[in-house]
């Protein structure tokens, strides 16, 4: 996909671990996981001018093609182009099959004087998330031909700790290669992921880091074992200005209280 509006400022909106249900009543950890997501795309709504939607996985919690269905046509409904990306809950070969032909899993995006490129860290029947050496490749491809001067990279797993033990646990396992490859470049100003639940913002490697709360159930930050946090559903704003430089800011759904069951020790 691209779009050439080089000269100005690209504003996108990340949504991540929406966790939909087959059932419209699914609920993880007591919340209903599409009201939420409903309650999200109503304040996304009221923004001017958003540019892109970037899905960064676990679109559904059971990987049915009815969760699927039923997040494209809340998202599309929007009437903004979105890119999705798969997570460790997610079923790939039933998203792929579904939306074959369609944008919304491109896994590459030119837009205003950014390259956005859409990494697969899924790996079937496990939690922890991985990079294939064909993921890579296709990474090291598309940076070394990258037709921006910029590059932001998302993916689900998150490539370094946020110390959280329990979540660190399983993050990207071969992460440091995902830095070897990325280091060729000077390129990339940003990695955007999800998988945490939680707000993030931190450089590594000379790379800012950047994950955006759940639209659904979000998780305690610093926390040695699973714990859910009393925060609310949101999303992150990226404004994606043609330098190169980046502002962002997270936004939450503060005006209804969802419910919640924080005796849950595992999702």
């Amino acid at each position: 996909m691209s779009a050439d509006n080089s000269n100005n400022t690209v504003t996108i909106i990340q949504i991540t671990d929406s966790h939909l249900f087959q059932a419209a009543d699914g609920r993880l950890l007591g919340m209903n996981t599409q009201d939420s997501l409903k309650e999200v795309i109503k304040k996304i709504q009221h923004i001017d001018n958003v540019d892109l939607i970037l899905a960064t996985g676990d679109i559904s919690q059971d990987g049915s093609a009815r969760s699927y269905k039923e997040f494209a046509r809340l998202v599309n409904g929007m009437g903004i182009a979105s890119y999705w990306l798969p997570g460790n809950h997610d079923e790939f070969r039933v998203m792929a099959q579904l939306f074959a032909g369609k944008t919304n899993l491109y896994k590459k995006i030119t837009i205003g004087n950014w390259q956005i490129i859409m990494l697969n860290s899924s790996i079937p029947g496990k939690v922890f998330g991985k990079l294939s050496q064909a993921e890579l490749n296709f990474l090291n491809t598309s940076l070394k031909n990258a037709e921006r001067p910029n590059v932001l990279v998302c993916l689900h797993h998150h490539p370094v700790p946020v110390d959280s033990a329990w979540i660190d646990q399983i993050g990207l396992h071969n992460a440091e290669e995902f830095f070897e490859a990325l280091a060729q470049y000077d390129s990339v100003r940003a990695i955007a992921c999800g998988h945490i639940h939680q707000e993030y913002d931190q450089i590594h490697n000379g790379i800012r880091v950047l994950a955006s709360p759940s639209t659904c159930v979000q998780f305690s930050p610093g926390s040695e074992t699973f714990q859910a946090d009393v925060s609310a559903p949101g999303y992150r704003v990226f404004q994606l200005r043609a330098d190169g430089e980046i502002g962002t800011f997270v936004e939450r759904v503060t005006h209804i209280e969802f419910e919640i069951d924080y005796s849950v020790k595992g999702y």
